[in-house]
């Protein structure tokens, strides 16, 4: 379950009404059957009291057996075990969190604008894959969209402050980044979906992004590009930083010329910044954008300029999607398994939370995948 908190929550209890009953059966199944009042349906969560009288035993004796505990018999435990199951018991959140301390939620603090969260197919994948891991486990998910980075320090104080959260993923990790040295000063359990570097003693889980643009730009120039430009994402995350490193350092290597645009990941800016290239005087033969949709906006302004692809400008798109496969041509692209890679951040912090000791680990290394956005540069061009 996906918690989006962007207002207080007010939670409304189930109307308990239950008739009269004559014995302890009666009781019990008006506890778990619907009770019909005009249009309306009244339930009664079953409870531990209900278990009692159905069994002829105490509540300390349900709650000993439910909880595996000693201090009843197996024949005992086993009556009660079958009429929970009978009746539909669940165990109330809200207790076991008074039990043992625990909030039963984790949460995720992202610092875009909600527009371009909601149509990112990355971050969708990624919380899908996290989701998938926690839903098992019974263990919900806070999400909590901020406008800025001490917006985001004040989320993490508040939700430790007030049990709201067991812990958080930490995402977009910033060259110059407080909350990492926040969450540990807080003694609150974290994991940095990126790393290795800035991690400030918190465990990571990141991929080998510069063997994936080794790869990018050793494909190109085997392709024949001499010049290859790179739509980059937001100059101040780390993980832009490793990319555009790898992007200069490979090029040179190869005696390739490379052109480096930041842009904030939209589709608006990755089609300004390809107008931008296309313009100048010496244009690019190949662009690789750090994720699908300023890919796909790069497409249609190639088409829009008259510029074919892959005929005079061949492109590559980050962060492999459904977009890629869509349009036409369907775009080369750095795939990874991102639900996959959610799902393994997400076992990274249970395990954390469930007291565990947690090293930092690479999770993957992107695999190009060559489509028909991508050709052998023509005699003649860039």
């Amino acid at each position: 379950m996906v918690l989006i908190n962007h207002a207080p929550a007010v939670r409304r209890r189930p109307e308990v009404r239950v008739p009269a009953g004559n014995s302890p059966r009666d009781s019990l199944w008006s506890a778990a059957k619907p009770v019909e009042r005009g249009q309306e349906v009244a339930v009664k969560r079953p409870t531990i009291a209900d278990i009692a009288l159905r069994a002829g035993v105490t509540k300390s004796a349900v709650s000993f057996a439910l909880n595996g505990r000693p201090g009843v018999s197996e024949t005992t435990r086993g009556r009660i075990l079958a009429i929970a199951a009978e009746v539909g018991w669940q165990p109330s959140s809200a207790a076991r969190a008074l039990a043992d301390g625990r909030a039963g939620a984790l949460g995720l603090v992202v610092d875009r604008p909600a527009r371009t969260l909601g149509i990112e197919p990355f971050f969708m994948q990624l919380i899908s894959g996290i989701e998938g891991e926690l839903a098992a486990r019974e263990v919900a998910l806070l999400l909590q969209v901020t406008e800025d980075r001490s917006a985001q320090l004040a989320t993490y104080r508040r939700w430790w402050a007030g049990r709201r959260v067991d812990g958080v993923f930490l995402v977009d990790l910033h060259v110059d980044d407080a909350r990492a040295e926040l969450l540990r000063d807080l003694g609150m359990p974290a994991v940095v979906i990126g790393g290795p570097d800035g991690l400030s003693g918190l465990p990571g889980v990141w991929n080998d992004e510069a063997a994936a643009v080794r790869s990018v730009v050793e494909y190109l120039a085997a392709l024949g590009h001499h010049r290859i430009a790179r739509v980059a994402g937001l100059s101040g995350l780390r993980h832009t930083l490793v990319r555009t490193t790898a992007f200069e350092a490979v090029a040179g290597e190869l005696g390739v010329t490379p052109v480096v645009v930041g842009t904030d990941y939209t589709g608006e800016e990755g089609a300004q910044a390809t107008r931008s290239l296309l313009a100048s005087a010496e244009p690019p033969s190949a662009i690789v954008y750090d994720n699908d949709i300023m890919a796909v906006a790069g497409l249609s302004v190639a088409a829009e300029m008259g510029v074919p692809v892959p005929g005079r400008l061949s492109i590559v798109a980050w962060d492999d999607s459904v977009l890629c496969r869509l349009v036409h041509p369907p775009l080369t692209a750095v795939s990874l398994d991102v639900p996959a890679y959610g799902a393994h951040v997400a076992r990274r912090l249970l395990d954390l939370v469930a007291g565990e000791e947690v090293a930092g680990a690479c999770n993957a290394t992107p695999v190009l995948v060559p489509r028909a956005s991508t050709a052998p540069i023509r005699p003649g061009g860039a």
